[in-house]
């Protein structure tokens, strides 16, 4: 008998002791003390990830990060500027990829034309023709390979943190509409030059990276470095806005759009550690406490946030179909999206001019101010002597 009784408190210690293990590989969640219990508390920094590591669940970034590579090969390819621009290239070595000269395109890029034949925006294109197909296709695509690269280099660098943090369901949502909200804020200020929005997902991202900091920011350890990292990238890609063909406002309604998200979506994935005489219950009813303390994770905040999501979202598809364009009433809103400089031109000026075929040699004279220039050939299509025209013109 007394074998036996020693055998059975051997099992109880052994099952005490695994308990006590599988408790101390949870992570930790600081919640109010209450009385008559203990709990740990425990910081984090913010880019480390707290919860069950994820390294196999980032593959929505990457898909988004494919899909944009492939949509500016796509557009390099149609724009051949060794053909179209006859050899008037920059890195005339690439051939068929090579991009249009720095003075028309300062991001290494294709010509306007080429932007608006894969579905930029463009005011006319909005007002007149009603294309409104070009709300979906701009934010895929890239005003140059400098934006490109600086682009998706700081999807990579946030995006893959948000998404181990949080899982790639909400990360995607959140890159999904931050970059169509950008897309509409876009069309609000669009004027008559082709614009692309690829930088509204990212600046998405960034807002939904600062409300999620600011929710949990007694949890942090580096939340200050956090805010430097995101004020740098934000400074940076707003910078490369101010150039042509890449659109700020699109920037804007990302990060409106990504930070109202963010409070509606990212909410604290974490979990407590109970007191030990609570320790049976909790094994026994560890997910389902978890979910249900989630879902109540401060509810008021996530529902007045998708109240305003859902407002902002509704408001700017009302206004874009009403054919509301704000930059005819706000003069200096133009200077958001492109700073006028001598190496390029924003482009957003009606240009007429006048052609003359002689001798294989192409004569275009502006109507605006007189300049004309010949070029040594004449087999050019009309939408690149649009662009012609309008450089020639600026």
């Amino acid at each position: 008998m007394a074998d036996s009784a020693s055998q059975l408190q051997t099992q109880i210690e052994i099952k005490r002791s695994h308990q006590e293990k599988e408790l101390a590989n949870l992570p930790i969640i600081t919640f109010p003390e209450t009385q008559g219990q203990e709990y740990h508390k425990a910081k984090a920094p913010f880019f480390k990830s707290r919860g069950r590591k994820r390294g196999t669940d980032t593959w929505v970034i990457s898909v988004f990060v494919i899909l944009h590579v492939v949509a500016f090969a796509a557009t390099m390819a149609v724009n051949d500027c060794w053909r179209n621009s006859h050899g008037d290239c920059a890195l005339k070595m690439l051939g068929r990829l090579s991009f249009q000269p720095i003075s028309e395109n300062p991001l290494l890029g294709p010509s306007a034309s080429t932007l608006d034949q894969m579905g930029a925006l463009r005011q006319t294109f909005l007002k007149e023709y009603h294309h409104t197909w070009r709300l979906f296709t701009c934010p895929w695509l890239h005003a140059g390979f400098i934006h490109l690269i600086l682009n998706l280099g700081c999807i990579v660098l946030v995006g893959i943190h948000l998404e181990k943090e949080f899982g790639p369901v909400r990360i995607g949502i959140i890159y999904i509409f931050s970059a169509f909200v950008g897309s509409l804020a876009a069309a609000l200020f669009v004027q008559n030059s082709p614009v692309v929005c690829a930088s509204g997902s990212l600046f998405g991202l960034l807002g939904a990276m600062l409300s999620g900091l600011i929710r949990n920011w007694n949890f942090y350890t580096d939340k200050f470095a956090a805010i430097v990292l995101l004020f740098f990238v934000s400074t940076i890609n707003f910078a490369i806005g101010l150039l042509p063909y890449v659109d700020n406002f699109s920037s804007i309604g990302g990060f409106i759009s990504g930070f109202l998200l963010g409070f509606t979506l990212l909410f604290t994935p974490q979990t407590r550690i109970v007191a030990h005489s609570k320790a049976g219950i909790f094994e026994h009813n560890v997910k389902s406490s978890i979910n249900f303390k989630l879902k109540l994770d401060r509810p008021i905040m996530r529902s007045v946030s998708l109240l305003l999501f859902v407002l902002v979202i509704l408001g700017f598809l009302a206004a874009v179909l009403q054919g509301l364009n704000i930059s005819q009433y706000c003069k200096w809103c133009k200077y958001i999206d492109c700073v006028p400089s001598k190496r390029w031109s924003c482009n957003d000026i009606t240009t007429n001019c006048e052609t003359i075929v002689s001798n294989s040699q192409l004569t275009m004279t502006c109507m605006g101010h007189g300049n004309f220039r010949v070029f040594p050939y004449t087999n050019i299509s009309q939408a690149r002597m649009k662009d012609l025209c309008t450089l020639l013109c600026s």
